[in-house]
């Protein structure tokens, strides 16, 4: 049995937080058990007292040098050494050997800035003021010690890069997709890459600076059902499904496959699988699935064979992605027999044993065997990656300020590439999720293992660094989803549920710092998004780290009075929405769609809740046409009293230019709203009640740039915002 005392000695220790402040303004505090089950999980002993105290003291025992060094421009350029009371300062040199391969150097004893050895602490040394943003080597030699002590030192800028138009105060929109929403008469069966560049092309004609996107990260090609975008396989790849197959060099010149894809029979599944009004990824996969493999035996006969430009084109990305690539591409190869021959294989727990870990025998075995299946996932990343690059060119080439921005998830599913391959980055014992709120008074359980604090430090944020520059790339802006999740997260013991979590803090200051730097190094803007239960601590900290906030307008209202926030109000550091994914359309938000549907559902089996929950929302419509009204843009037509009025047009065009005459440096809107769509993309909560990331645009691209009232708010939106400059 472990004492109080001890666990909350751990605990701290771990910086688990053993309470928290829950949604609704009190104190919950976390059960014992789930604070010992995350300890266990971060590799404390807690058999006992002693076992638990022991461990702690271990993990607390300090190195001589710390394993990460991070500094900020303008703050103390300062490193601490870990050594006794007794040890000669003259013994210690420090050198440093920068990025760019230059060395700076200098002793310890003529560098010191204080000296608290006396009290437990350390001893504090300064370095070179001047020290370039980057990653160096920070070398500590000991006279009569062989082998130097080193660290990874991150010298950072103080705040992320921002576009030089946002520097000036433009006001820019765009819309932010879901990009296997799209339909057009060229798709095969969802948005792809392509659809992609011609909604940039349409965009950038009407005056919008940005596209943003949902995480196009990989996901399971063998298992293609398995659609959620925010969870992963890998955060690091892309989704081979959005490749766009008659885009790819390879098509042009293989008669073998455009034979098979001008067949009747192809073209007519084509038709059929374009006219769903639900995306069909079985059918998406199959059809791309059984041409792209030509495409790549075109591409090694043509390229591989021939030694040509092309060919070290993608050798190069080969050798760039390294051993991450080679697990993406050897877990979607291995998957795919493995599917084949169980149609029941959705992921690597229910591999067989031997398959079961990247570092398997079997595994490296099968890569042996299986090198044209390995090289046709790399090749398949290599095509997605090229595609994407060509769609931020195009938006770059027709004066997008932003372009594209790419969507970040908070972290991969434990079925996927990333997990199994893992060598302790991510904490596979552990899931996170959300605590219970109001609307869901049990919590949330994502499913996603959390990367390791300790082992993040440990390695100099590897981990974290690589997936921060698999993101920027290609694009103007990252959005990160859940960026509170910087400071903490909801940890949750494998195979409980959200209501037995605890929150685990993360060292945030230096990811911040880390984030700066790669958002520099890719010239990427960053937006944060920080809805939910934000604690105050984090509000400042992104703030001066320059991530512009995330403003959802029906969530923006008064503490004092419950009224809306004019959009004049929110931060220029910010992007303002009406609605996300995650909500219902602005149409569905307005007819209560979402509560019905609910209903439907079985998600509010309390009548009275739900009741309270129609009457909530008959408010808010009544308290957003008086705002609107009196900020001047409710049309002559529209009526006041918003239990007789519809949501049409006319009413959707006033809420956006509300919103778009606010302060937020970027808006961002629905195509959805444009085409007066009432399903929801994404019912939270849900899982098989709702066809969740399947649900299209009910009108094709080419038609919906045609439609009058879609180009006149576009047109409009971009009168409004420069003149919100």
């Amino acid at each position: 049995m472990i004492s109080n005392t001890v666990l909350k000695q751990a605990a701290d220790a771990a910086n688990i937080a053993d309470s928290y402040i829950s949604a609704w303004g009190s104190e919950a505090n976390v059960e014992q058990e789930s604070i010992l089950r995350l300890l266990a999980a971060l590799g404390y002993d807690t058999k006992d007292d002693q076992a638990l105290l022991a461990s702690c003291a271990q993990k607390a025992q300090l190195d001589v040098l710390a394993p990460v060094v991070v500094l900020k421009q303008n703050q103390a350029f300062e490193f601490a050494l870990n050594i006794g009371k007794t040890a000669r300062e003259s013994d210690f040199k420090w050198s440093i050997q920068t990025e760019l391969g230059e060395r700076l150097e200098g002793e310890v004893s003529a560098n010191i800035v204080r000296d608290d050895r006396a009290t437990g602490g350390a001893l504090v040394v300064a370095l070179p003021t001047e020290l370039p943003w980057g990653y160096h080597q920070l070398i500590v030699e000991k006279k009569r010690r062989k082998t130097p002590y080193q660290a990874r030192l991150i010298v950072t800028p103080q705040a992320c890069f921002k576009q030089p138009s946002m520097d000036q105060g433009k006001k820019m929109w765009g819309p932010s997709i879901q990009l296997y929403t799209l339909k057009s008469s060229h798709n095969w069966g969802m948005g792809d890459f392509g659809d992609l560049k011609q909604l940039v092309a349409e965009i950038a004609s009407r005056g919008g600076d940005f596209v943003g996107l949902n995480p196009i990260h990989s996901l399971f090609p063998a298992n293609p059902e398995a659609a959620s975008p925010y969870s992963p396989s890998s955060r690091r790849w892309l989704n081979i499904l959005y490749i766009d197959v008659s885009a790819v060099p390879e098509f042009a010149l293989s008669s073998q496959a455009q034979q098979m894809v001008g067949s009747a029979e192809f073209q007519q599944r084509l038709q059929s699988v374009r006219d769903t009004h639900w995306v069909n990824y079985s059918e998406v996969a199959a059809l791309k699935l059984s041409v792209l493999p030509m495409l790549f035996a075109e591409f090694k006969t043509r390229h591989i064979d021939t030694d040509s430009e092309r060919a070290s084109q993608f050798l190069e990305f080969v050798e760039l992605g390294g051993e991450s690539l080679l697990h993406q591409a050897a877990f979607d190869a291995l998957h795919a027999e493995l599917h084949q021959q169980d149609s029941s294989i959705w992921g690597w727990p229910v591999f067989p044993a031997q398959y079961q870990r990247f570092s398997n025998q079997a595994v490296q075995d099968y890569i042996e065997n299986n090198r044209d299946q390995v090289h046709l996932y790399m090749y398949l990343q290599w095509i997605a990656d090229c595609q994407v690059q060509e769609a931020q060119q195009l938006a770059q080439s027709k004066g997008m300020s932003v372009g594209l921005y790419r969507d970040l998830a908070v972290g991969v599913a434990d079925s996927g590439a990333e997990t199994w391959a893992d060598e302790g980055n991510l904490v596979q014992d552990v899931s996170i999720g959300a605590p219970p709120d109001i609307l869901g008074p049990l919590g949330q359980n994502w499913g996603l293992p959390p990367l390791n604090p300790e082992r993040l430090q440990a390695t100099g944020y590897q981990a974290y660094i690589d997936l921060l520059r698999a993101n920027m790339k290609h694009c103007g802006s990252l959005r990160i989803d859940h960026v509170l999740g910087l400071l903490r997260l909801w940890w949750i013991p494998k195979g409980e549920n959200a209501t037995k979590g605890a929150y685990l803090y993360y060292p945030v200051e230096e990811m911040l710092a880390i984030l700066a730097l790669e958002s520099h190094r890719h010239q990427c803007s960053v937006i944060g998004e920080d809805l939910g239960t934000v604690p105050e601590e984090i509000v400042d900290k992104l703030r001066e780290a320059g991530v512009h906030s995330y403003k959802v307008f029906f969530f923006e209202t008064s503490s004092e009075d419950g009224g809306y926030l004019s959009p004049a109000h929110y931060a220029g550091q910010s992007m303002s929405a009406l609605c996300t994914h995650d909500m219902p359309t602005l149409r569905g938000f307005w007819h209560c769609d979402d509560l019905k549907l609910g209903k439907e559902l079985g998600l509010y089996p309390d009548e009275e809740q739900l009741q309270g929950l129609f009457d909530a929302r008959l408010k808010s419509k009544q308290g957003i046409l008086d705002s609107v009204a009196w900020h001047g843009y409710l049309p002559d037509g529209v009526g006041r009293d918003a239990s007789l009025v519809p949501m049409d047009r006319y009413l959707a065009e006033a809420l956006q230019l509300h919103v778009a005459a606010g302060a937020s440096t970027l808006l961002s809107v629905q195509l959805e709203d444009w085409l007066e769509m009432d399903q929801p993309v994404n019912i939270p909560g849900t899982v098989n009640e709702y066809p969740n990331w399947r649900r299209k645009l009910s009108m094709d691209l080419e038609q919906l740039f045609s439609v009058d009232a879609v180009n006149q708010i576009a047109d409009k939106l971009s009168q409004v915002r420069s003149s919100a400059s």
